[in-house]
């Protein structure tokens, strides 16, 4: 399999993990979506009044993300992006998000360091996949993608989440931050440093406990 192929494939595809010894893990998304999310409620509704179908425009923006996403990655790893599965609209609002990403790069001392790095706490039994370890202006940074129209505190809580992955895993990691790439023009560009740490490592926490009581409530036909 081609870098290219692995790329692609990475993107459509939902990623286990396992301990060391092979023991299941829960992945670091699942864990946070436990948590509720009103802001999407009202979004829905406000879509719906609008006229739209929500499953339709959510599928759509989400291609379009997905694309945004897959481009800036093939960008890091300096391959050539295999558009053939999506439509010219479809790529020209990817590529408004992928020209905002190259715009930021040139504008900060990038260093790559890895990407999409699939990580495990072996003690928490939780997974999770980080977009970009690398070093930014001399700091050994995290950084995570987010093709969204706004940068949410659970996303926060993610990215600190997988911190905690890599530093678990022998990782220096200095700094957080998050890259937020609007799908076109209305939705900009944020370039996050991540703060309250440890606060959204708590929130992160309580989330696992949540999930795992609730595993617990099901297994025991409760």
């Amino acid at each position: 399999m081609t870098a290219e192929e692995s790329t692609k494939k990475k993107a459509r595809t939902h990623t286990r993990y396992y301990t060391s010894t092979g023991e299941p893990c829960v992945g670091v998304t699942t864990v946070l979506g436990m948590q509720a999310k009103p802001q999407l409620i009202k979004w829905a509704n406000k879509i719906g009044l609008d006229g739209y179908e929500v499953d339709k425009w959510v599928d759509s923006l989400a291609r379009i993300g997905t694309l945004a996403h897959y481009m800036v990655e093939c960008d890091i790893k300096g391959i050539k992006a295999d558009l053939a599965d999506y439509s010219p609209n479809e790529i020209d609002a990817a590529e408004t998000g992928h020209i905002k990403w190259m715009m930021w790069r040139d504008k900060n001392k990038f260093e790559l360091i890895a990407s999409e790095m699939q990580m495990i706490s072996n003690s928490l039994r939780v997974g999770g996949t980080c977009d970009i370890y690398a070093v930014v202006n001399g700091v050994k940074t995290l950084l995570d993608i987010k093709t969204s129209k706004a940068c949410y505190s659970e996303h926060r809580t993610q990215v600190v989440a997988y911190r905690r992955l890599l530093e678990e895993n022998g990782k220096e990691v200095q700094q957080c931050r998050i890259i937020r790439i609007g799908r076109n023009e209305n939705e900009g560009f944020e370039d996050i440093v991540v703060g309250a740490e440890d606060l959204h490592w708590t929130r992160f926490l309580a989330c696992l406990s949540l999930y795992r009581a609730v595993k617990n409530l099901e297994n025991a036909g409760g």
